[in-house]
C-alpha cells in the first residue's frame, strides 16, 4: 500500500501479556503516544484500549461480538472510535456441531467448552445446541476456566462412549492450547476447533475465519485512516473468507475415515 516503516510511516509494536493489568499498563502508554491509529487483535486489547481513550482510531482485525462487547454501536455504524472484523457468526457455531457429525458418525454426545465470563461463550453454545436435536446430539457445556478444571470436565465426559468435543472461539482457549489437544487423544476424543493453529498442533479439524485475510482487511482499514479518511464511515464486518483444516495423522489415530467430500472441502490437509 506504499507505507514504510522509518519512512513515511512509523509502527510500534506493543506485545501484550496474559495479564489483564500488563494489558491495561500497556493500553495506557500506547493511548498517551497519542498515535495515528492503532491495531489491536482480540477482545481482550481492544477493551482497555477504549477504556484508555476515546479519540485515538483502533481497528480490531478479530473480535468475537463488538456489539455485545460494547466496541461499537451497531456493525453498520460502529458510532465511536473503533471498528474492525468479526473473528466469526454466531451460525458458524452448528457448523462445528455439523462437521463433528460428518467426520464422526458415531459420535452421539459433545463437550462444548466455552468461555462462561463473556457474552460470546454462552451464545455460540445456544446456537450449538439449537442444531443438535436434528442431528440427534446430546450437548453439555464445559466452562474454560483454568488448566485444572478442563482437564477434570473432559475426563469426566469421556466415560462414557460416542463422545466428542467442540473447541467454541476464545482468546481464553490459546492459553491451553497444547492441554486441550492432548487430552482428546488421551481420551480418544474426536474434536472440532474454531482455528486451524489447533489443528497444526495435532487437533483433528477445524473450520473458521481466514485470519490472514482479517488482518489485510484491516490493514485496509489503517491505510484509509492514514489517509485521513474517518473511522464513522468504515463499518465493522463479518469474516467473508473461511478455512477448513484436516489432520488425517489424529483422525488415523482416532480410527476415523475422513469421508473424500470432507476432503475435498479442505483447504489444508496435514498428513
Amino acid at each position: 500500500m506504499g507505507w514504510t516503516d522509518g519512512s513515511n510511516v512509523r509502527i510500534d509494536t506493543c506485545w501484550a501479556t496474559t495479564d489483564a493489568a500488563a494489558i491495561r499498563r500497556h493500553a495506557a502508554e500506547l493511548a498517551a503516544l497519542a498515535p495515528d491509529v492503532i491495531l489491536a487483535h482480540g477482545s481482550s486489547t481492544v477493551g482497555p484500549l477504549l477504556q484508555a481513550t476515546r479519540t485515538v482510531p483502533i481497528v480490531f482485525p478479530v473480535a468475537g461480538d463488538p456489539v455485545a462487547a460494547d466496541f461499537v454501536d451497531s456493525l453498520a455504524r460502529p458510532g465511536g472510535n473503533a471498528t474492525g472484523f468479526m473473528s466469526y457468526e454466531y451460525s458458524l457455531s452448528g457448523k462445528w456441531l455439523e462437521l463433528l457429525k460428518e467426520i464422526a458418525p458415531r459420535v452421539t454426545r459433545a463437550a462444548v467448552l466455552r468461555n462462561p465470563a463473556t457474552p460470546t461463550g454462552p451464545a455460540q453454545f445456544g446456537v450449538i445446541q439449537a442444531v443438535a436435536p436434528s442431528l440427534r446430539m446430546d450437548v453439555s457445556p464445559v466452562n474454560l476456566r483454568d488448566a485444572g478444571e478442563i482437564e477434570r470436565a473432559v475426563a469426566t465426559f469421556a466415560r462414557p462412549s460416542n463422545g466428542g468435543l467442540i473447541l467454541t472461539a476464545t482468546s481464553l482457549a490459546d492459553p491451553h492450547r497444547d492441554l486441550i489437544v492432548t487430552l482428546v487423544a488421551r481420551h480418544k476424543l474426536p474434536a472440532v476447533y474454531y482455528e486451524r493453529n489447533f489443528v497444526a498442533a495435532g487437533g483433528l479439524i477445524s473450520y473458521g475465519a481466514d485470519f490472514v485475510d482479517q488482518f489485510r482487511r484491516a490493514a485496509g482499514y489503517v491505510d484509509r485512516i492514514l489517509k485521513g479518511e474517518k473511522l464513522a464511515d468504515m463499518p465493522a464486518q463479518a469474516p467473508i473468507k473461511f478455512e477448513l483444516a484436516i489432520n488425517l495423522k489424529t483422525a488415523r489415530a482416532l480410527g476415523l475415515t475422513v469421508p473424500p467430500s470432507l476432503l475435498a472441502r479442505a483447504d489444508e490437509v496435514i498428513e
